[in-house]
């Protein structure tokens, strides 16, 4: 929520509409977000202030209610439609699919009226085949309550991974482009809101402060970005600010901006800061759950939720039970982290898939006795597990993706046996050689941001056994339930709760297992066997679908000429989704 000289402005990322992940600290649904809103809205209004509501995108996949229906978002898009943003763009997931795409742009576009953005992304039209703006290039208003003149664009990285009926166009060259320079070179304007699924802290971002400070030193700006995952706060001037509001629906972020012009365009009614005065920044990191938006809104349980928002709450419990989300597959005997715990070590999601789900799940009957090396990369796997029920809406929490599986068939071991070391080590010697192939696209998003372990002092507390109401007050710090704890360049001070730190462990690109190899020359016919020490001479090179670009370039790089036609489906009409609940049913039976 944004602050503008009394203002407000909020920006959240959204991949989960209905939070039932058992972390009390972070379980509203996307109908008290809506109450939330609203209420700070009326708010807002007796005060006299202004309130926008930004979404910097990534509305889609990480969760049961999108990728459980058929059509995927048959039940998402007509729930979200019922937030009141203001400001809204795209991020990279809606891009990776043709028909998420174009879902996004005939149905999500419209139904923002104008407050939907995309400074740098075109699609080429379903209906008619021509090259367009996927929205508006940017906007132009003025709030209601005081007239502040605002100049919003949104924007999305540099992403090459989208299918090709969209195009984005690198940030520094949109910025050349007449329609922006004329924008950006507007006097009338009180702050430039720059809304966009980029890093913070990126070269994206750099270049569009750079521009717009080229032309206009003195106006006030603020951006509001996403995609790694975390929250951060970043200070560009004394008048230009960034917030970054996490991940998955666990943060509503909000920004409060005062001393702004206000007035509009009458000049009988306009008040202007003088240029040695500068507008006061600030941010909160608000977690997502109820008793946070009572603390906030200053209510309770009963003056709290509007009849909206229950309407929306109400949808959500109905389309869950329709499909069959809370089904329970079976029951989690421990906590598997994808960060919180060290790679390799008995709670890391990564030891467990390779060790055990992948070597028991993934075998193609027609290729079952050829030795093979399976290759996942980590960024597959988008959430913890946790100690408790296992259900399908948890499927598609912590996989979301529906890729299945590839291979190269007899690749010769002496190539394949380095092919993990490569992924994992050589990441600068292949963008050099790919550009497009970011090395980041292959780990888990934090690890842009994160680049080194972070290892708390204090004792790790599960979250199962948290605090009943999911948080402490903050008068008593015996017994803090573990979460956020925020540094960013304002300081340490932004979440609004305490909590026991997290520790934080980077992990490998890729994760691979290997199956099939011989323990005795007995097991394969002679010509396969190159050595006293068992080693196969060809194996199947098994990977998920979405890293083949990196492998087939790893392979490139130790002098094989590998190309997408030496390729064939494993286990086709499986995914790696499917496959882990399989697992699940298989190993962890029982009820909780």
């Amino acid at each position: 929520m944004l602050d503008i000289s009394k203002s407000k402005i909020i920006r959240e990322i959204v991949q989960c509409f209905a939070n039932q992940w058992s972390r009390p600290s972070y379980s509203a649904d996307w109908g008290d977000y809506i109450s939330f809103a609203q209420r700070l809205r009326e708010r807002a209004d007796d005060k006299g202030v202004d309130l926008l509501l930004v979404d910097t995108g990534d509305r889609i996949e990480g969760n049961g209610l999108y990728d459980a229906s058929d059509p995927k978002g048959k039940y998402t898009r007509e729930i979200f439609k019922e937030q009141n943003i203001d400001v809204i763009c795209t991020g990279n997931h809606e891009l990776y699919k043709q028909n998420s795409s174009e879902n996004e742009f005939l149905e999500m576009v419209p139904s923002f009226q104008g407050n939907y953005l995309a400074s740098n992304l075109d699609i080429f039209d379903p209906k008619t085949g021509e090259r367009v703006p996927f929205a508006q290039r940017y906007k132009k208003f003025t709030t209601k309550n005081q007239g502040i003149r605002v100049l919003a664009f949104g924007f999305l990285f540099d992403f090459t991974g989208n299918y090709n009926n969209t195009i984005v166009q690198p940030v520094e060259k949109t910025i050349e482009e007449k329609w922006f320079q004329e924008a950006i070179r507007d006097r009338e304007v009180d702050l430039f809101l720059v809304t966009g699924h980029v890093a913070i802290r990126s070269e994206e971002y750099n270049a569009i402060f750079k521009a717009i400070r080229e032309v206009t030193w003195d106006t006030p700006v603020q951006f509001f970005g996403g995609h790694t995952h975390i929250r951060d706060y970043k200070k560009y001037d004394s008048k230009a600010y960034a917030l970054e509001s996490g991940r998955y629906m666990e943060t509503v972020g909000f920004q409060s901006i005062t001393g702004l012009a206000t007035g509009g365009k009458s000049s009988s009614k306009r008040q202007t800061f003088t240029t040695s005065e500068s507008p006061t920044f600030s941010r909160l990191y608000v977690d997502n759950n109820l008793f946070s938006f009572h603390h906030h809104t200053t209510l309770n349980s009963t003056t709290f939720p509007t009849a909206h928002g229950r309407n929306i709450s109400s949808m959500i419990s109905s389309a869950r039970k329709a499909l069959k989300l809370d089904t329970q597959f079976g029951c989690a005997p421990i906590d598997l982290w994808t960060n919180r715990a060290p790679y390799p070590s008995n709670h890391s999601i990564f030891s467990w898939l390779e060790q055990l789900v992948i070597p028991d799940m993934v075998n193609d009957a027609e290729r079952k006795h050829t030795p093979r090396i399976v290759i996942a990369n980590t960024g597959a796997m988008r959430f913890d597990i946790f100690k408790g029920p296992f259900t399908r809406d948890t499927t598609f929490t912590v996989s979301p993706f529906s890729t299945g599986f590839r291979y190269i068939k007899d690749v010769p071991f002496r190539m394949a046996d380095q092919l993990l070391a490569i992924l994992n080590n050589e990441g600068p010697i292949l963008e050099q050689a790919a550009p497009e192939l970011k090395r980041w696209m292959l780990a888990p998003p934090e690890q842009m941001s994160i680049h080194k372990d972070i290892i708390s002092s204090s004792p790790e507390v599960p979250y199962h056994d948290n605090h009943p109401h999911g948080q402490i007050p903050l008068s008593n710090q015996r017994s803090l339930s573990p979460g956020y704890t925020t540094v960013d360049d304002a300081g340490s001070d932004g979440d609004d709760t305490l909590h026991s730190p997290l520790s934080f462990y980077r992990v490998p690109n890729c994760i691979e297992a290997r199956m099939g190899f011989p323990t005795s020359k007995a097991k394969l016919s002679l010509d396969a066997i190159t050595d006293e020490d068992t080693e196969p001479k060809n194996v199947d090179v098994v990977y998920l679908e979405f890293i083949q670009p990196w492998i087939l370039l790893a392979l490139r790089f130790l002098g094989a000429e590998y190309v997408e036609g030496d390729t064939e489906a494993y286990m086709e009409g499986e995914d790696f989704t499917t496959m882990i609940a399989r697992w699940v049913g298989k190993y962890w039976k029982g009820d909780c």
